[in-house]
C-alpha cells in the first residue's frame, strides 16, 4: 500500500500504520525467492522422534510435531526446557542427535543452505554488530539476501518504520537499549520477506507498550501474509494472545498441546490457590500438610503444591470454598491470600508439569536449552 492509498484511520494512528508497512515490507517476495511464485504445499514445519543430546543431558526428547502453514504456533516452556534447543535445530543452526526434522518441505541436514533462505530468525541473543548503526545493519542484512540495490533503501526505511527506530537508525547499535536491539533484530528478519519466521523470546526485556505494539505486528504480518510463525516464550499472556496452538515443553519433551482454550477447557474445574504462612526449616511439610487436608474434599480433582502456593482444581470452586477454610483451620494451618479463577494456561502449565513457569527475562542455562 502506498502512502497515498493510506486509509484515514492508518494516518492517524501510527501504529496502525507501522502494522501496515510491516506486512508490505515481509510479504513482498523478491526474485531470489528460491521457488518464485510457485504456491508452497504441505506442513510447514515437521519433526519426528527430533532429538539433541549435550553429552550425557538430553535436551530434546523425542519430540514429534506437525505445524500447518499459516499458523502462529506457540512454545511454551521454562528455562532449560529445551524451547531454544529446539528452535536452533530447526533453523539449522544445531545438528539434531537423531530424529527428523522439515521446515518447509526440507530437511534441515541436507537441505540446511534453502532452510535458511526461506527463513526469517530472531534469536533470545540478538547478533548485531555494535559499531554499525541500525540502517546500516539492515542495509548489509539485504544485500547478504541479494536484494536489487535499486529496492534496499525503500524496504529499510519501511522495516524501520515498522519496529518503532526510524529518528533511531542512524545511531550506532551500541548505543543502543535492549529492547531497541530487539526490535532491530527483529526488523532483520523480516528484511527478505519470509515465509516462515522463528522468534525465541521476542519481547524479552521490552516494556509493555512495545510488547502490545509487536504483538500486533505479529498478528498483523500472520494475517495479512499468512506467514508461519514459531514462536517461544515464557509470557502466559504472549501465548494466550497469539498462539493458535501451543506445545508446553518440559525436561525437553511435550507434556501438553493444543489450542489455549482447549487446553484450558480440558481442566474443566476451576483454581483455588492458597498461600500457606509458614517459615522456617519446617516450612516444607506444613505446606504438604495443607495440600493433604484439601485432596479428599468432595468435589476436588487434583492439588498442586509449588513452594508456599497449594492450587487446588476443584468442581464448583465457589461453593468448595467454605469446605477448604475450615479443613485447613481443623489442621490448625495458616494461610494468606485465597483466590478463585477459572483456569488460565499458567494453571495449564502447572499440572502439565507440576510446577510454575519462571519469571520471563531469566538468564537461561548454558544449553537454553
Amino acid at each position: 500500500m502506498t502512502r497515498g492509498a493510506e486509509s484515514g484511520l492508518e494516518r492517524d494512528d501510527p501504529n496502525a500504520r507501522r502494522a501496515s508497512s510491516l506486512g508490505m515490507a515481509a510479504g513482498q517476495k523478491q526474485s531470489t525467492d528460491p521457488r518464485g511464485p510457485q504456491e508452497a504445499v504441505g506442513p510447514a514445519i515437521t519433526t519426528a522422534s527430533l532429538t539433541k543430546d549435550f553429552g550425557s543431558l538430553r535436551a530434546v526428547d523425542g519430540l514429534d510435531l506437525c505445524i500447518e502453514r499459516g499458523q502462529i504456533f506457540g512454545f511454551l516452556g521454562a528455562n532449560g526446557s529445551g524451547k531454544s534447543t529446539t528452535v536452533r535445530m530447526l533453523t539449522t543452526l544445531l545438528a539434531p542427535t537423531s530424529g527428523e526434522a522439515r521446515v518447509d518441505g526440507l530437511d534441515v541436514r541436507r537441505e540446511a543452505r534453502e532452510v535458511r533462505r526461506r527463513i526469517g530468525v530472531a534469536l533470545q541473543e540478538a547478533g548485531l554488530d555494535d559499531l554499525q548503526t541500525g540502517r546500516e545493519l539492515l542495509r548489509l542484512q539485504s544485500r547478504l539476501y541479494g536484494m536489487a540495490r535499486s529496492t534496499i533503501e525503500e524496504r529499510v526505511a519501511e522495516l524501520l518504520e515498522v519496529v518503532d527506530l526510524s529518528e533511531d537508525a542512524d545511531r550506532r547499535v551500541g548505543t543502543y537499549s535492549g529492547g531497541m536491539k530487539r526490535r532491530l533484530d527483529l526488523a532483520s528478519a523480516l528484511v527478505h520477506g519470509p515465509r516462515i519466521l522463528f522468534l525465541d523470546e521476542p519481547t524479552t526485556g521490552l516494556d509493555p507498550i512495545s510488547r502490545e505494539s509487536l504483538w500486533r505486528y505479529l498478528e498483523q504480518l500472520n494475517r495479512e501474509q499468512g506467514v508461519t510463525i514459531f514462536l517461544t516464550t515464557q509470557y502466559m499472556e504472549e501465548a494466550d494472545r497469539l498462539a493458535d496452538e501451543v506445545a508446553i515443553l518440559d525436561a525437553g519433551t511435550i507434556v501438553a498441546q493444543g489450542s489455549p482454550a482447549e487446553l484450558k477447557a480440558a481442566i474443566a474445574a476451576d483454581v483455588v490457590s492458597i498461600e500457606v504462612e509458614s517459615e522456617g526449616e519446617g516450612a516444607a511439610m506444613v505446606v504438604e500438610q495443607a495440600a493433604d487436608s484439601l485432596r479428599g474434599l468432595v468435589g476436588v480433582e487434583d492439588v498442586r503444591v509449588d513452594g508456599a502456593l497449594v492450587s487446588v482444581y476443584v468442581r464448583n470452586g465457589s461453593g468448595a470454598v467454605s469446605s477448604m477454610v475450615r479443613s485447613l483451620d481443623a489442621a490448625g494451618i495458616a494461610f494468606g491470600d485465597l483466590r478463585l479463577s477459572h483456569p488460565t494456561l499458567d494453571d495449564v502449565f502447572l499440572r502439565a508439569t507440576g510446577h510454575h513457569m519462571e519469571p520471563a527475562g531469566e538468564s537461561p542455562t548454558e544449553d537454553e536449552s
